[in-house]
Formats: C-alpha cells, structure tokens, sequence
C-alpha cells in the first residue's frame, strides 16, 4: 500500500500518535492534527484518505466532512470516522454525509488496518496501479521517474535516481559498490569506485533529512536504513 498518505484527524493526541505509528508501519505516509481548525489550514487535496474523529472542539468531525464534500477538490476523499458515538443514528448520519467506513471506540489497530486498505483498494484504484514507493514523507515515482518529499519534487540525475530506488525498494540490504555498479551503471566501461561515492554524497544533499537513512557500512557498502 506505499504511496498512499492518510491524514488522522483527532483531539486525542495520544489516539494520533498510536495510529501514525501503526499506519506508517504498514507503508503509510501518515499526520496528524488535533483540531477540524487544525485539519482545515492544511492542504487535504494531497491525502488519499481521512481518519476523522466526530467529537471534536467547536468543528466536529460531521461538520468538516461537509464542508469537505461541498468543495470539488477535497469531495471525493475518502472519510472513516473513528468514534465514541456508536447509535445508530450516528451511524446513518456519518454514512449520508458520504463517509466510506465507521469505526467506533474502543477499537483493535488491526481492525483500522484492515478497514483503511480496504476502503483504499475500493476508492483508490488509480493509485493501487501506479508504480509508487515511499518512506514517510519521501516518495519515488517509477513510472513517471519522479521524486518528491513532502509534495516537492526534487531534481535528481538518472544515477542518482537509480541509486535511491535500489536503495529505498530493498530497505536495510546493504549493497557494495560492485552490486551498485553492476545493477545502476551495467555495462557502462570506466566506472571507478569514486564515482559512485560521489553520486551518493549528492544523492543525500538533495534529499535532505532522508539523507541520513542512506547509511555507509564501512568495509560492505550502503543501505537505505529506516528511522
């Protein structure tokens, strides 16, 4: 399921962190906000899926969502609403604002799990196809030969590229230079050892956090280590 980024939307701060944990375990790319006020400041357009509490401050969580539903960029993201309100009136309420799933309190983390990938397999399909990796907020696109963090794309050259989408696609595996030079430069003649430091040294500049997780195994060579 990488690629996909969920915004949780809950005044239980404590709630937020459990599930941002749990989710980017599975592949997610996952915040948070404690507040409908919060939630509505930042750009929605970008998340695949809300995971909206109801009770909440002065905005409820019924509120947001039809605020969202009524503006054309943000009316066909996906909304489950996770809350302590389980009657049925609720329910049906939730449901005729246009919320794709209905989680009550107390709940199992797997049970958000699975309803989450389920709701993203029926309402995402487009995204299931591409051809899409991430880590957090850092995102290679294979198709388009794309990458971006936090929405911003960033320049990288082909090799560069190349070395983080070997790197990124096979988390912790240490590669040597020979395995970097046989699988990103092939054939290509005159390729010294240098050259690939090099290319990593710039490749970690340019993604800047995410520069720390490529990781130098002195004597074995370099691995995309995850935080």
């Amino acid at each position: 399921m990488n690629g996909y980024r969920i915004l949780v939307v809950d005044d239980e701060e404590d709630l937020c962190e459990i599930l941002k944990f749990n989710l980017e375990n599975e592949g997610f790319s996952v915040d948070t906000a404690n507040s409908a006020e919060e939630a509505l400041t930042m750009d929605l357009t970008k998340y695949h899926l809300l995971l909206l509490d109801v009770m909440m401050g002065e905005i409820s969580g019924f509120r947001m969502a039809n605020m969202l539903k009524k503006e054309k960029e943000t009316a066909n993201i996906p909304i489950i609403f996770i809350t302590a309100k389980d009657t049925e009136n609720d329910t049906i309420t939730g449901f005729n604002i246009g919320a794709d799933d209905y989680i009550s309190k107390p709940f199992s983390i797997k049970e958000v799990i699975v309803r989450v990938k389920a709701v993203l397999r029926r309402t995402a399909p487009v995204q299931e196809e591409t051809n899409l990796l991430s880590y957090k907020g850092l995102f290679i696109d294979v198709t388009k030969k794309k990458v971006s963090i936090d929405g911003t794309e960033v320049a990288l050259t082909k090799k560069e590229f190349e070395i983080l989408l070997l790197l990124l696609k096979n988390k912790g595996r240490v590669f040597s230079r020979e395995d970097i030079l046989a699988k990103v430069w092939h054939e290509e003649v005159y390729v010294l050892d240098r050259t690939i430091d090099v290319n990593i040294t710039r490749l970690r500049k340019k993604i800047g956090l995410y520069g720390k997780c490529i990781v130098t195994r002195l004597g074995y060579g370099y691995c995309f280590e995850a935080e």
